[in-house]
C-alpha cells in the first residue's frame, strides 16, 4: 500500500525500526491468538487499563504498588493520590474517545488535561499561555528492572552515550511553537484517519506521537500522562492493539527512567539515529508490555485471577 505524501514514512526505514516494527507486530499477533482472549477479553483489556495507568503514574512521580491502586477509592489527598487519580481516569475515558481523535485530536488532547487536573482547574483543557511554565517530566528517578536490558536502538541517542551521564532536557518551546506544532501534528493524524500515508507502521506513528508530545509539553500539568495515554489511542487507532491491551507504559516503567530521557533526548535532536533509539524504546516498552499481558492471560487460564 502506497505511503502517499506520508512524512512519517521515512522513519520506518531507519536503521533498526523495520526490525523493531516486525518484532512488535509479532508479539501483538502472539497475544491477540492467546485462548483466554477468545473468552475473557473485555477483562485482560480492563487489567491492561489498570496496569498502564499505575505504571504511567509512576513515571510521573507515583509509584504506588498494584494491588494499592486497585484497593484506593479517594485520589484527592495529596499530590501522589491526585497523579494516581488522574492516570486513572485518563485510562478509564482513552479508548472511548477513538471517534473523536480521528478528526480532532486536539480536542482529545483538551479532553485528557480535563480529565487529568479536573474542571475545577482554570487551566483545564488549554494549552499553555506566556510565562506559564510546564511540569518535570521525569520527577521520580525509576530504575530498570533486573534483567531487562534498555534497547537504545543501533546507535545511542545524540547527547548521551550508552553509558554517559543522562542528558539534561531542554526547556519546554512557547506557546507559539507549541501551538503551530500541535496543529502540524493534528493536521497529519487527520490525514491518516481519512486513508492519507496509511502504509506507515502504527509503532512509528505511536512513537512520534509520544514523542512530540513529551517535547512540546503543552500543558502546566501531567504532560507525561497525557503523551503515553496519546500513544494508546494510537495504536488502537492505527489497528496495531485495536482492544487496548497491550500496557507500553509498564515497558517504560521496567526500563527504567534514565533510558527514556537518553531515547528521548535522541527524539529531539532529530537525527537518523536519535529518531530510530526513540522508535526502538517505545517498540521494546510496547514488547514488554505485551509480556505484561501475557503473564496476564497465562494466570487466568491456570484460574489464579
Amino acid at each position: 500500500m502506497s505511503t502517499g505524501t506520508d512524512p512519517l514514512a521515512p522513519l520506518a526505514q531507519l536503521p533498526g525500526v523495520p526490525d523493531a516494527v516486525a518484532e512488535v507486530r509479532k508479539a501483538v499477533d502472539r497475544l491477540y491468538g492467546h485462548r483466554v482472549m477468545r473468552r475473557r477479553a473485555a477483562e485482560v483489556t480492563s487489567e491492561s487499563a489498570l496496569r498502564g495507568a499505575r505504571a504511567s503514574a509512576a513515571l510521573a512521580g507515583a509509584d504506588w504498588p498494584l494491588e494499592e491502586v486497585r484497593r484506593r477509592s479517594d485520589f484527592g489527598v495529596d499530590p501522589e493520590a491526585r497523579t494516581v487519580g488522574a492516570a486513572l481516569r485518563i485510562a478509564a475515558e482513552a479508548g472511548q474517545l477513538l471517534s473523536v481523535w480521528r478528526h480532532s485530536p486536539l480536542q482529545v488532547l483538551a479532553r485528557l488535561h480535563l480529565l487529568a487536573v479536573g474542571d475545577a482547574d482554570p487551566a483545564a483543557g488549554r494549552p499553555r499561555q506566556a510565562g506559564e511554565a510546564a511540569d518535570d517530566l521525569f520527577p521520580l528517578a525509576l530504575k530498570p528492572v533486573e534483567g531487562v536490558a534498555a534497547d537504545r536502538g543501533p546507535v545511542a541517542p545524540a547527547g548521551a552515550t550508552a553509558d554517559g551521564p543522562v542528558p539534561e532536557l531542554p526547556a519546554a518551546p512557547g506557546p507559539e511553537e507549541v501551538a503551530a506544532r500541535l496543529d502540524q501534528l493534528s493536521r497529519l493524524l487527520v490525514a491518516r484517519a481519512e486513508g492519507q500515508g496509511v502504509g506507515t507502521p502504527a509503532l512509528v506513528v505511536a512513537s512520534v506521537v509520544h514523542g512530540e508530545l513529551l517535547a512540546l509539553r503543552p500543558f502546566g500539568a501531567y504532560n507525561g500522562l497525557i503523551a503515553r495515554a496519546a500513544q494508546r489511542i494510537v495504536l488502537i487507532a492505527e489497528g496495531l492493539d485495536p482492544k487496548s491491551i497491550c500496557p507500553a507504559e509498564v515497558g517504560l516503567v521496567e526500563l527504567g527512567t534514565d533510558a527514556y530521557r537518553r531515547a528521548l533526548a535522541g527524539y529531539l535532536a532529530g537525527t537518523p539515529e536519535g529518531l530510530g533509539a526513540w522508535i526502538g524504546h517505545c517498540g521494546r516498552a510496547l514488547r514488554l508490555g505485551v509480556r505484561e499481558s501475557t503473564a496476564v492471560c497465562e494466570a487466568m487460564q491456570r484460574g489464579m485471577v
